[in-house]
C-alpha cells in the first residue's frame, strides 16, 4: 500500500515539489513568527533564514514543480523522466530541510547546505538548458527568457553565500544578492511566465482573445530592472522613481493592450488577473514612497514595495497556478469554486494587512504586533487551502 501510494505520488514532478513548497513555506512563517514574538533566538540574519528562505528554498521549487512540466511541452520534448526529476526533489528537500534545522541548532554548519542547494540550483538549470538546446521549435523566446532569469538566480545564490563569509562588504553583497534574486530571479520568472500562460488561459476560456504582446516587452524590463537592482545598492528610494516610473508605465501600457476579458472568464482566469494588477499597484507605491522621500522623509515605508510584489504578485499567482495545475494532472475539473474564491479574496487581505503593518508605525501603532498577525493569518489560509489541494497532491495520480 506504501509503496502504491509513493509510485503515484511521484508519478509526476508537480507534486512532490508543490507538497514541499508549501511544507517549506509554513515552516519558515512558523520560524518567523516564533523569532518576532521573543519565543525563539537565532543567531543569524533576518536575510539568511526569511528572504534566503523565500527566494531559494520556498519559491525555487514551485517553479521546479511547474517548469518541470511545462518546459518539455513548451519546447515539444520529451518528458521530464522520473528517475532524474526524483533526483532533484530529494537534493532540494534534503538541503532545504538542512538549512531549516541549522538554522535553529546551528547556524554556522548552514552553508555548506546553502553551497549544495545551489550546486542543485546548476544541475536543474542544466537540466532545462539542455531541453532548450535539444528542441527544434523556431521561437523560443520565452524558454530563453526563464533560462536567463535562472541564470540570474545562480548568480544570486552564489553572491549570497559569499556574504556569508565576514568580510568588509559582506553585508552590500547580501543585499546585491537579494536584490538580484527577488528582481532578476523570481520577478522575471513570473513575468515570464504569466505573459504566456495567462493569455493561453485566456483563449482557452474566449477563444476570439487576443492578447497583443510586445515583442521586446521582456527585454526592456529586464534591463529596467537591472537599473532597479543598482539604484537599490545607493540606499535611497528617491532614485528608484528613475527606474520605477517607467516600468509603472511600460507594465500598465503592455497589460491594457492584452485587453484581459475580466468579466467574461470564470473566477480561475480572473484570480490570475489580480495578480497581474499587483505589479502595477507595486510599482505605483514604489513611486509614491520616492515622492514621501523627497518631501517628508520622515514617513517611513518598511519593505512596502517588496511585499506588494511577494504576496500580491507572487504569491497570488503561485496559489493561482498552483490550482490550476494540482486540479488538471489530478483529473478533476478545473473550477475556482466558493472555497477557492474565498482563499483568494482572504489572502488579498492579508496582503492589504501586510502592507499597512509597513507604515503602521507612523500612526503610532505597534509594528511587530501587525507584522505577526499578518504571519499568523498568512499561515493559516495556507494551511485552509493546503487542507484541499495538498490532500490531492499527496494522493498522487
Amino acid at each position: 500500500m506504501l509503496f502504491s501510494w509513493y509510485k503515484r505520488f511521484f508519478s509526476q514532478p508537480h507534486q512532490p515539489f508543490f507538497t514541499s513548497g508549501i511544507l517549506f513555506f509554513t515552516l519558515f512563517m512558523i520560524l518567523f513568527i516564533l523569532v518576532y514574538s521573543n519565543i525563539l533566538v537565532l543567531d543569524t540574519s533576518i536575510l539568511t533564514y526569511h528572504a534566503y528562505s523565500m527566494v531559494f528554498v520556498v519559491f525555487l521549487q514551485f517553479f521546479l514543480g511547474f517548469l518541470f512540466v511545462v518546459f518539455p511541452k513548451f519546447l515539444m520534448q520529451a518528458e521530464i523522466s522520473e528517475k532524474i526529476y526524483k533526483r532533484h526533489f530529494f537534493a532540494y528537500f534534503f538541503n532545504s530541510l538542512c538549512i531549516f534545522l541549522s538554522l535553529i541548532f546551528y547556524s554556522k554548519i548552514t552553508f555548506v547546505f546553502q553551497i549544495f542547494l545551489l550546486i542543485t540550483q546548476i544541475f536543474s538549470f542544466k537540466l532545462l538548458l539542455d531541453i532548450h538546446k535539444k528542441s527544434l521549435v523556431q521561437i523560443k523566446n520565452d524558454t530563453k527568457w526563464v533560462l536567463i532569469a535562472f541564470f540570474a538566480g545562480l548568480i544570486s545564490h552564489f553572491l549570497f553565500i559569499i556574504s556569508n563569509l565576514d568580510f568588509k562588504y559582506s553585508f552590500f553583497i547580501s543585499k546585491i544578492a537579494i536584490n538580484i534574486g527577488f528582481y532578476l530571479f523570481l520577478f522575471m520568472i513570473f513575468l515570464t511566465i504569466s505573459q504566456r500562460m495567462i493569455p493561453f488561459f485566456t483563449r482557452a476560456k474566449v477563444p476570439n482573445h487576443v492578447a497583443y504582446k510586445s515583442l521586446k516587452f521582456l527585454k526592456i524590463v529586464f534591463i529596467l530592472l537591472i537599473l532597479k537592482i543598482v539604484i537599490l545598492s545607493f540606499d535611497d528610494v528617491r532614485f528608484n522613481l528613475i527606474s520605477d516610473i517607467p516600468l509603472f508605465f511600460i507594465i500598465t501600457k503592455e497589460l491594457i493592450k492584452w485587453k484581459l476579458p475580466i468579466f467574461k472568464v470564470e473566477a480561475i482566469i480572473w484570480i490570475l488577473y489580480l495578480g497581474l494588477y499587483w505589479i502595477v499597484l507595486g510599482f505605483f507605491i514604489s513611486i509614491i514612497e520616492s515622492f514621501f522621500a523627497i518631501y517628508n522623509s520622515s514617513i517611513y515605508f518598511e519593505k512596502i514595495v517588496i511585499h506588494s510584489f511577494a504576496l500580491g504578485y507572487f504569491l497570488t499567482l503561485l496559489i493561482g497556478f498552483g490550482t490550476r495545475v494540482i486540479l488538471g494532472h489530478s483529473g478533476n475539473q478545473i473550477v475556482a469554486n466558493k472555497f477557492t474564491v474565498i482563499i483568494f479574496i482572504a489572502l488579498q487581505f492579508i496582503v492589504l494587512l501586510r502592507l499597512f503593518s509597513s507604515i503602521c508605525s507612523n500612526f503610532g501603532l505597534d509594528y511587530i504586533f501587525f507584522l505577526n498577525l499578518t504571519a499568523i493569518l498568512l499561515v493559516l489560509v495556507l494551511l485552509v487551502w493546503s487542507s484541499k489541494y495538498i490532500t490531492i497532491l499527496l494522493k498522487g495520480k
